[in-house]
């Protein structure tokens, strides 16, 4: 029990230590910011939030509900291919539209070119803007609310269909008033996640110029160095993130629908006919055009152009940095993870539970709050050493925990944790309490039956939880950019510096790398929902990919 208060406390200690940080008065600093940028940074991440939730409810119900109920042409593709978005990072998706639609892209040049215009003859959307950037998050962050929604209709019983049907309800009515409710809960969940990742997006709200939360943490901590009123609008980004988490509560505590005692009956979907058979593909098939194939096409057109001068010994440098520091993330996150999930299972006390429960909120936590309180934290623990050795040893040894490789690991302990543990808690439950019983009664000691029974019993989920961990790792951005140790770069560092630089076709390689390595996850849970029989509880852990 010792050792989880003791690992909960380390892992958090960053975001306590950003509430802590609202009683330290930078009275001057919040003046500015009240008086120039604060509104901007409310209004915006509030519209960006509730912006992105909105249209992927639309857009991932509407998805999920065709596929689940209904039988059309191309259905048995588009299940999955529904889900590639997921493997595009918001912020790549950003730079690619931006170079398709801006005003030197191929598609204005086109216009122009066709019908003579010239600046200022015609109207063309502004893509750098508050409704672009929630275009783009909401292309890639659709899936979350379709695949929650998928699962609830899919679960609804045929049952409650014909008794509305006897009734005399049309599908229409049906859908508003029967189906849509029972999958409310589930879909209020994905709209949740999807609004978290909108808050704490960086890399696509700093390409388009918008002022956020995230921006204005980076604004005051850089441009400003004030790193104490950073901290404090870190604390005020993460008190919106929870009251939006207990908004998420309250509204499922209160929807609750529970079927009497009826054996559930399997789905017929019915197959379309007519003119929805035409429109139905199209309008599944436009997410996966919009959100994946169109922006790895100009990728591709870009490295195309590119790769004989990127294919350098850089890249393979950054490829290398990449992977190691997203594989011993991932096999730290997972080793914690099995430490705490088999902890809750060895001493199944309440105050375990809550501490766990509550280190398991960071994946709730914006990476960039994650990263400043660290960031805080472990400088002033590197100041009080460095006085020691200076001391004793007339020596400094220098930034041994801020300036390296230790700070990310930490930080994304924190971040992704929660992903690992879902994966881990899923593979323990399906194993019995009675092997534990009897491996005990053999003399096995709690970390033999931990590495003899457990772990080649639930292999799968724990292949799963590197997986995952190892594919988020990938593609953070924010706190890699605050915490990276000097003259150290990632694929997605190096992707946010050339594309700032307005470079898109040299960030296109790097940019590649990262989307086919984040297709791995998405082919995984594709495969475990084809196989819903076989092992739903993996199935469960595929839906938690983002969540």
């Amino acid at each position: 029990m010792l050792g989880i208060a003791l690992g909960c406390f380390i892992l958090a200690a960053p975001v306590g230590l950003i509430f802590v940080s609202v009683f330290v008065p930078q009275v001057e600093i919040w003046q500015h910011l009240y008086s120039t940028v604060l509104s901007d940074y409310i209004s915006h991440s509030l519209a960006l939030a509730f912006g992105v939730g909105a249209l992927v409810m639309l857009m991932g119900t509407l998805l999920a509900w065709y596929v689940a109920r209904y039988e059309f042409f191309g259905r048995s593709q588009l299940q999955w291919l529904i889900l590639l978005p997921m493997a595009m990072p918001a912020y790549i998706i950003a730079y690619t539209y931006t170079g398709l639609l801006d005003f030197a892209g191929p598609i204005q040049t086109l216009l122009r070119d066709t019908f003579d215009w010239h600046y200022g003859d015609y109207y063309f959307p502004e893509i750098r803007s508050l409704p672009g950037a929630i275009t783009m998050l909401s292309l890639v962050l659709y899936p979350y609310v379709y695949l929650l929604a998928r699962t609830a209709f899919t679960e609804q019983s045929s049952s409650l269909e014909e008794a509305a049907r006897s009734l005399g309800v049309s599908s229409r009515k049906y859908f508003y008033t029967v189906a849509l409710p029972l999958a409310r809960p589930a879909i209020l969940m994905g709209a949740a996640l999807a609004m978290m990742e909108a808050f704490a997006d960086y890399g696509t709200v700093q390409y388009f110029g918008l002022s956020t939360f995230t921006t204005g943490i980076f604004r005051t901590w850089f441009g400003l160095g004030n790193g104490v009123a950073a901290a404090q609008l870190a604390a005020l980004l993460t008190s919106f993130v929870v009251c939006l988490l207990v908004i998420e509560y309250v509204s499922r505590r209160k929807i609750r629908y529970y079927f009497q005692g009826q054996r559930a009956q399997p789905i017929h979907r019915k197959t379309l006919t007519g003119s929805r058979a035409f429109w139905v593909p199209i309008l599944c098939f436009l997410p996966v055009l919009l959100g994946f194939i169109l922006p790895v096409i100009q990728l591709l057109s870009w490295a195309l152009g590119t790769y004989q001068t990127q294919l350098n010994s850089e890249f393979w440098m950054l490829l290398w940095n990449s992977f190691y520091l997203a594989a011993m993330a991932a096999m730290t996150v997972v080793i914690l993870a099995l430490f705490f999930a088999y902890g809750k299972r060895l001493n199944p006390l309440k105050p375990i539970r809550m501490l766990v429960g509550l280190v398991n909120l960071g994946y709730a936590v914006p990476g960039t709050v994650i990263a400043i309180g660290a960031m805080i934290s472990l400088s002033w623990l590197d100041i009080k050493i460095n006085a020691l050795t200076e001391t004793w040893l007339d020596m400094s040894v220098g930034l041994v925990f801020s300036g390296s490789l230790f700070a990310l690991v930490l930080v994304y302990s924190s971040r992704f944790l929660a992903v690992a543990m879902h994966n881990i808690d899923t593979g323990l439950a399906r194993v019995k309490p009675s092997m534990d019983d009897a491996a005990r009664s053999l003399g096995y000691r709690p970390i033999q039956v931990l590495s003899r029974i457990h772990l080649p019993l639930m292999k799968t989920s724990v292949f799963s939880a590197l997986l995952l961990v190892f594919v988020d790792v990938l593609k953070e951005l924010p706190a890699t950019l605050i915490l990276r140790p000097f003259n150290f770069n990632t694929l997605a560092v190096r992707t946010f510096e050339l594309a700032s630089d307005e470079r898109l076709m040299d960030a296109a390689l790097p940019a590649l790398a990262i989307v086919s390595v984040g297709l791995i996850p998405v082919v995984l849970l594709t495969q475990l929902m084809d196989k819903p029989s076989q092992d739903s509880a993996l199935i469960n852990e595929g839906s938690y990919v983002k969540s």
